[in-house]
């Protein structure tokens, strides 16, 4: 789902602005994202946000600038956007967020004219639930929720399942999610419940795990978990594969991190879309295309660890054996049918009384 560092900035951009002495104008792009989501140009890697200024320039013979805000959660992506305080011409919302708001007409239609380098999506990722005709959205990445654990402070044998999450032997140690739907995922894929049910007794279920839990849990978080399990404040989280690969980058000395996917677990895509709001549609799509180029796309996932739905990205094989076997074992696992695995444990919308259900119940587990 996306790398969570940083709280988005609120701020709204005119769309056009017009440059000093020089004269012609610029164009700006309003982008909105997980923090640490793009290549940043950090220790000399690709910047995606200036290299695409540039090439826009060259390109067409104007200057663009974009203006690059982020957000920590899917939830707090969706009420800046509704709450029509923020306008921003491209996003990158999870799947279920994904089909939220399209049944609420947030979202534009793209126009793939714009996009020639969809061809290079693989047709795995195609048609999938929350865009079944594919008219709103680009996958972007893609990943399953597993387990890191502190070899140095957790006993192997207890590295299995979802049941370390509630085993009282690391109490004080465990981080859980800091957003509903995550969190009660953690406790329904446990117990054998849907995670898409709409039966408010299978959630109170789920609300009974987790209040059992909730004595054991040293916080509950979202970029937090970064620090907490690289210095070993926290021995066990539960996070997205691509952070895990960053946070073993950065792990202390006495740290010995280690992962694992539990059976079942939540697979999801993160997508590139076009909210209504958005003020430059065509320049957004440009960008989009210009994301999924070699360059790019090769750039970003290497920089946010993330697996990649693009065909050039995980047949390039200088980037494979940058990753080595051990992480492409994480991060490209052999899934078979993926559209079937995804199908069957992906988080999908769910009716606003549900939601609000939730929440309730996601509000009652933490001032307990």
């Amino acid at each position: 789902m996306k790398k969570i560092l940083s709280v988005a900035l609120a701020c709204v951009m005119a769309v056009l602005m017009f440059a000093g002495c020089g004269g012609g104008k610029t164009l700006t792009l309003n982008v909105y994202n997980w923090g640490e989501y793009v290549s940043d140009g950090s220790e000399g890697s690709y910047d995606t946000v200036k290299e695409f200024e540039k090439w826009y320039q060259q390109t067409y013979g104007t200057k663009v600038k974009v203006n690059y805000d982020t957000y920590a959660s899917n939830e707090d992506m969706y009420s800046k956007l509704s709450s029509g305080a923020v306008s921003y011409d491209l996003i990158f919302p999870s799947d279920y967020m994904v089909a939220r708001m399209i049944s609420e007409d947030m979202l534009l239609p793209l126009d793939f004219n714009n996009i020639p380098n969809y061809e290079n999506i693989d047709s795995s990722f195609k048609g999938l639930y929350y865009d079944p005709t594919d008219t709103y959205t680009i996958p972007y990445t893609y990943g399953i929720v597993g387990v890191i654990w502190n070899a140095n402070e957790v006993d192997e044998a207890d590295a299995k399942g979802w049941d370390i999450l509630w085993n009282p032997k690391y109490e004080g140690k465990i981080l859980q999610f800091n957003n509903s739907r995550d969190a009660f995922g953690t406790a329904m894929y446990r117990l054998g419940l849907d995670v898409n049910s709409t039966d408010k007794s299978v959630w109170d279920k789920a609300y009974d795990s987790l209040a059992e839990q909730r004595p054991l849990v040293y916080s509950y978080v979202m970029d937090e978990i970064y620090n907490m399990m690289e210095s070993g404040e926290a021995a066990i989280g539960t996070y997205y594969a691509g952070d895990y690969f960053t946070m073993l980058d950065a792990q202390a000395e006495d740290v010995d991190l280690r992962f694992y996917y539990p059976d079942p677990t939540n697979y999801y895509v993160d997508a590139m879309c076009i909210p209504k709001c958005a003020q430059n549609k065509e320049l957004a799509e440009i960008f989009i295309n210009f994301m999924l180029d070699r360059d790019a796309a090769v750039a970003n996932a290497e920089y946010t660890y993330y697996a990649s739905p693009n065909r050039i990205v995980y047949e390039d094989e200088e980037y494979l054996d940058d990753l080595g076997d051990e992480t492409i074992e994480i991060l490209y696992p052999e899934l078979g049918d993926f559209a079937a695995q995804y199908n069957k444990y992906a988080y999908q919308n769910l009716p606003q009384d549900m939601l609000d259900y939730i929440n309730t119940l996601w509000e009652n587990v933490k001032i307990n």
